[in-house]
Parts: structure tokens; C-alpha cells; sequence
């Protein structure tokens, strides 16, 4: 038996691995923070024929000490054989350790937090759209590590059109945001979808599919390589701490903003929900009315949107002006929304196979489409 994590946003330190059934694991910290949740790891186990699999007992040991504790509770981790199809396994918390069990039915399988988005099909995602008509690829600098921080421009300006922002990702563990922007990208780039066709004669799209791919391929939950969480940068970026956020603002700041939303998980809430930027100084009442209608239009498109839970509003002026939306929503005075999606399940609609998943995170990023087309000619 062996346990690795070796590779593309692995994450998890071997205490002991001795013994199938008392497996000893402990996730490893954010670099240069406290944060980690995040986990993503290999198991080669045996399961010839004449060495029959045996039930495996995983403990993440440090499990009760991790940034959301509260994530924990009635949450199943994910598994694949095949890196491609995910699905949930046995979970327990008690307080202190989170226990996955298994029994393996092929030799080896991988583990994680929520199905990964690997750094290499973030690539194939930003190539395979530049090959679109409407489409460019933007590289608008590097991080701290060297890696691309890429934008996809979608459509082209032009008089009365609207510019519209997404980004995903700030916070890397949160990989269902990726696969919403996947599906999102692939039905705006669709030459035969009519919804696609109508929004990019009215708008251009800026996307940025992954806000932090250091943080991606190193495995961190909610921070880029020294640690810095980029949802509280926005305020003073700099490209010592951040370049991530500092060279995304300087562009939106050249493009204008007529709407923008920052995609992103929530470790406790099984549910998928909006937070607005309800506290900032710019919030006026024609902020209240956009925020409104596009709730209501995501009700009236999808039963994977509810707005009975969410976050609590920050009263008038006391918003955070570090984070994103709150800064985009104040400074462009735009409809700024979060996207919230579940680590567990959507427990309106529950899958027990797979929980709130890649596919279902894709299919939500296409829905989100039509819930803008119905918002775009009321954006400015």
C-alpha cells in the first residue's frame, strides 16, 4: 500500500500507513498561512486475485483544527478510479477526525475534497475556446510562480454594449467554480445556442477562469503562493503580494464594469446562493432592483438557486472593501454578485452518488447564461 500526493493540487502528509484499516493522514497547511481543508491524494492498494481488497479506513487526523470546521458535518469526500468520474464515499467526522472508508475495487484510487480541476485541463479550456471566432486569449502577466494569468475576451466592444466580468477561483480549493465557468464558456462560445448568439450582440465578456493557479497546482484551499487570500487583496493589490488581483483590477479599470460575479464554494451551506454587496457606499436603490431581478430570474430558470439561505447582508457602509465584489460593486457601481456553490449537496435537490458535483456545477455556470441574457439591456 502506498499513499501519494505527488502531483497536480495534491495535498495530504502520511503519519502511517501501515495497516489498510488504520490508516493516519493529515492534510498539509496553505504555504505561508494557517488555512487548509483542501486534500487530494493517491492510494495504491492491491486488488489481485489472490490478494482480495480489503475494507480501507482513512483518518485525516487534524481534520477538527481546518479553516470551516462546520464543512465537515454531513459531508462525504470524493473518489475516482478514473480521474474523470467522481463520486461519494463513506464520511464521518467526530469532532476531531474526519474517517473515509473504502473498499477498493480496482488497484488504485484517488481521493479529494471535491472533484479536482487540474491546471492542465485549465489549459485545454483557454485553448480550445481561443480557437473560437469570438474568442481571444489574454495573458495579462505572471504570478508569483511564474504561471500565466490568463483572461478570455469574449465578443467585441462596441457602442451600448455592456461589459461583463466573471472570475473563478480566487480561492483554489473551490474547484467547482472552474467547472461552472467551463460550462458557462462552452455554451457562450456555441454558435447554434440563440441565448449566446443575443448576449454577444449586446455585451463582451471578460473571463477569467482561475484567479489562482498557484495556488491550484500547490493544493491550497484559499491562498496563492505566500499565502496571501486574494478575496481580501482587492482593496491595495500589490504585484509583490498579489499579482493575481492587481493585474486583473488594472484591466477592469481600463474595460469598465457593467456586471460582475466572482465565482466561488461554500465549505458548510449545502446549497447554492448569491451574496451581494449589499454594505458598500455606492449601494444605492437601483443596486437593490438589478440584485432583485436577477435572484428572481435564477428562481424562475433553475431549482439548483435558492435565496432562503445565504450569508447575513452587511449593514449600510460596512461592507468589506478588501473583497471582490464589494470593491468591483462600489467602485464600478455595477451589479456585483459571489456565487456560492456547495462542497456537500444541494439538499433541495439531493444526488446521494455524487453530491453537488463538476457536472452539476458545469450545467449551473450554462443556466447563469440565460439568467444574464434577461438582466443585460437593464445593466447600464
Amino acid at each position: 500500500m502506498q499513499i501519494s500526493d505527488n502531483f497536480d493540487s495534491g495535498n495530504i502528509r502520511v503519519i502511517d500507513a501501515t495497516s489498510p484499516d488504520n490508516i493516519q493522514l493529515e492534510i498539509k497547511h496553505d504555504n505561508q498561512s494557517e488555512f487548509f481543508q483542501w486534500f487530494h491524494f493517491k492510494l495504491q492498494a492491491d486488488v489481485s486475485a489472490d490478494n482480495e481488497s480489503v475494507e480501507h479506513v482513512i483518518h485525516l487526523n487534524n481534520a477538527g483544527k481546518a479553516a470551516y470546521v462546520e464543512g465537515w458535518e454531513d459531508y462525504q469526500a470524493v473518489a475516482s478510479y478514473d480521474r474523470d468520474h467522481w463520486f461519494r464515499v463513506p464520511t464521518s467526522y467526530d469532532g476531531e477526525k474526519l474517517t473515509i472508508t473504502l473498499t477498493p475495487e480496482y488497484d488504485s484510487v484517488y481521493f479529494a475534497y471535491f472533484s479536482p480541476y487540474s491546471y492542465e485541463r485549465h489549459q485545454d479550456l483557454l485553448h480550445s475556446a481561443q480557437l473560437q471566432l469570438d474568442c481571444r486569449l489574454e495573458v495579462l502577466g505572471q504570478t508569483l510562480d511564474g504561471r500565466d494569468m490568463s483572461l478570455l475576451k469574449i465578443g467585441e466592444e462596441g457602442e451600448g454594449k455592456r461589459v461583463i466580468w466573471l472570475t473563478a477561483r480566487q480561492h483554489p480549493g473551490e474547484t467547482m467554480a472552474e467547472w461552472f465557468i467551463e460550462g458557462f464558456i462552452d455554451r457562450l462560445l456555441d454558435e447554434d445556442d440563440g441565448v449566446a448568439r443575443a448576449l454577444l450582440n449586446k455585451a463582451v465578456f471578460y473571463v477569467v477562469p482561475n484567479m489562482n493557479p498557484d495556488g491550484s497546482v500547490r493544493g491550497h484551499l484559499r491562498t496563492n503562493a505566500v499565502g496571501a487570500n486574494l478575496n481580501r487583496e482587492w482593496l491595495t493589490p500589490t504585484m509583490e503580494r498579489s499579482p493575481e488581483v492587481y493585474l486583473v483590477r488594472e484591466k477592469m479599470l481600463v474595460t469598465g464594469v457593467d456586471m460582475f460575479l466572482d465565482i466561488h464554494g461554500d465549505e458548510a451551506l449545502p446549497v447554492n446562493f448569491l451574496a451581494g454587496c449589499e454594505g458598500v457606499v455606492a449601494y444605492d436603490e437601483r443596486h437593490k432592483a438589478l440584485e432583485d431581478k436577477f435572484k428572481e430570474i435564477l428562481l424562475a430558470i433553475t431549482p439548483e438557486f435558492q435565496d432562503e439561505r445565504g450569508y447575513d447582508k452587511d449593514e449600510p457602509g460596512k461592507a468589506n472593501p478588501t473583497v471582490g465584489t464589494n470593491w468591483v460593486g462600489n467602485q464600478f457601481k455595477c451589479l456585483a454578485y459571489t456565487v456560492e456553490m456547495p462542497f456537500k449537496d444541494n439538499d433541495l435537490l439531493p444526488d446521494y452518488s455524487v453530491g453537488w458535483s463538476d457536472t452539476r456545477s458545469s450545467l449551473l455556470g450554462r443556466d447563469f447564461l440565460t439568467g444574464i441574457y434577461h438582466m443585460v439591456d437593464e445593466l447600464r
